[in-house]
């Protein structure tokens, strides 16, 4: 098939890895994973964690680099095409390919913002800053006052965090406009390896902990892990927790998204995606479950004890990342060290995982409309930054929870639904299992086969029937959104349908193009 383009590529193997992966280890890991973990049944939570991870998790991961290479040997990076050269019969497949953009942009218009405080507080970590804030209110007050929620001695208005935001923001769109290789990748390379060892760094120091209260013996390192990892089988029955795990399996691995799938399509019908795909996984999982838990809970556990720490992970991830953390690091030797690689980790990977997120809408525009990389670029900021000024001013009214529970948690287990049936069930498993497995450097076990067609399938659809079974109306109803709020949260759900609505139009114009184009030959 002859493209009218050169499509861009990546330039190594190990490149591509560290991109997915970085695509995956963002601030989901740090900040997301232990808030979702405490918040629902802690230990309890880690059960259908790894059974989402073993049952779902990988074998999507490999759906997504099979089918993402495979529509990228017809031209398409972005699911609508992909899916499209699945099931190339049905005229209305390509529009379920639609949430794999919609999901990746709804996600980057809260996340660039949230990524752009770990810069801000970066650089008050150096210059010392908060470092004479040595309590939860302050801190808070602190934190709010950076937000433009209050106005206090700390900041008089949402400049500071606003000027912060439209760093990153240009951040994100430096690397973009440089393409596949010579930004994402390039980037990736750098930046993966240099968060690691941030992480490793600060894990270790906070596994190093002794009790600093010794009146209270039991508030240390060990007792921390505890409240991570102890299960309360009881509250496995909730459909919520399964959810909730199966969300946060779909955010930390970028799968379920279409962002991998993006990836995958640059990939040379050669390259391996099996073991690829599984290194990826391996290096996420030991930045989430290995030094994501190793640093928060345990660090906060220690600090404030069990009573504290349960309201603390309940408060939300802001609270644990930008009000616990700096006080820990505050009451440490070398705090403004202690600060800075903390908050520089999660900058580094709120970078390699918010480029990801541009990517599909990206590619979008560069196959189906054949618009340069430059432009595909300026249109997605322009847009994306008009839409996150709704995350950015109405921050206390619900607008984030909503967009992340819509875009980071419903979208990717619908999605992964979708992509789960098209390739064991359309396209075939035993199409789809030669194409996994094409230019393979290790053999996928067999039984992997069973879970893709049945199992993988099946869990999702069990997940999703019983949410709409047990929550469905209550998040229809808004019952558990304060009522101040609920005008605001009616027009983001607005916006997100006409944001839907609008790409599907774009998908449909983009397709009626490509037929008459075709007609005209």
């Amino acid at each position: 098939m002859a493209l009218s383009k050169r499509r861009d590529a990546w330039g190594s193997k190990i490149g591509v890895i560290m991109a997915v992966a970085g695509s995956a280890v963002g601030l989901g890991n740090f900040l997301r994973f232990p808030v979702q973990a405490a918040k629902n049944g802690g230990g309890a939570f880690m059960i259908p964690y790894f059974v989402a991870l073993i049952l779902v998790g990988i074998p999507v991961m490999w759906i997504e680099w099979g089918i993402g290479r495979y529509g990228g040997g017809f031209g398409h990076s972005s699911a609508p095409g992909v899916f499209h050269s699945l099931w190339q019969k049905n005229r209305f497949i390509k529009y379920f390919g639609v949430i794999g953009i919609f999901g990746p942009m709804v996600i980057m218009v809260y996340y660039a913002y949230i990524e752009s405080w770990t810069l801000a507080y970066s650089f008050f970590a150096i210059t010392q800053k908060y470092s004479a804030i040595h309590d939860q209110a302050a801190m808070q007050s602190f934190l709010r006052g950076f937000q433009g929620l209050v106005k206090n001695e700390y900041f008089s208005s949402i400049l500071t965090a606003y000027t912060f935001f439209l760093i990153t923001f240009a951040v994100n769109l430096i690397v973009l406009k440089h393409g596949i290789r010579g930004g994402i990748e390039r980037f990736c390379k750098f930046a993966m390896p240099t968060l690691l060892i941030f992480g490793v760094i600060l894990a270790v120091r906070v596994l190093t902990l002794g009790a600093p209260d010794p009146v209270r013996p039991s508030w240390n390192v060990l007792n921390g892990l505890g409240y991570l990892w102890n299960p309360d089988f009881a509250q496995l029955r909730s459909a919520k927790i399964w959810l909730a795990a199966t969300g946060q399996i779909f955010f930390t691995l970028s799968v379920g998204i279409g962002v991998i799938l993006t990836y995958a399509s640059y990939l040379k019908k050669g390259d391996d995606v099996a073991l690829s795909g599984l290194t990826a996984v391996t290096m996420n999982e030991t930045a989430e479950v290995v030094l994501g838990a190793s640093i928060i809970i345990p660090a906060a556990f220690v600090f404030f004890g069990p009573m504290m720490m349960g309201d603390i992970a309940n408060s939300g991830a802001f609270n644990l990342g930008f009000v616990t953390m700096p006080l820990i690091f505050n009451s440490m030797p070398f705090p403004e060290l202690m600060g800075f690689l903390w908050f520089g980790l999660l900058f580094l990977a709120g970078v390699t995982s918010s480029v990801s997120l541009s990517q599909p809408a990206i590619a979008f525009l560069e196959d189906e409309f054949d618009v340069s990389r430059d432009r595909a670029v300026a249109i997605f900021g322009g847009v994306t930054f008009i839409l996150c000024h709704g995350a950015i001013f109405f921050l206390a009214r619900g607008v984030v929870d909503e967009l992340d529970f819509w875009g980071g948690t419903f979208c990717l287990v619908l999605f992964a639904m979708v992509e789960v049936i098209l390739f064991g069930w359309i396209f075939g498993i035993e199409k789809a299992w030669e194409e996994v497995h094409h230019g393979a450097d290790m053999r996928i076990p067999g039984i992997y086969k069973f879970v893709i067609k049945y199992i993988t399938p099946l869990f999702l659809a069990t997940v999703l029937v019983t949410w709409f079974w047990q929550d469905w109306l209550p998040v229809i109803r808004m019952e558990n959104i304060p009522e101040a709020d609920r005008t605001c949260v009616m027009f983001t759900r607005a916006g997100l349908w006409l944001l839907f609505l609008t790409i599907a139009m774009l998908v449909k114009i983009a397709w009626r193009k490509r037929k008459t184009g075709r007609e005209g030959v």
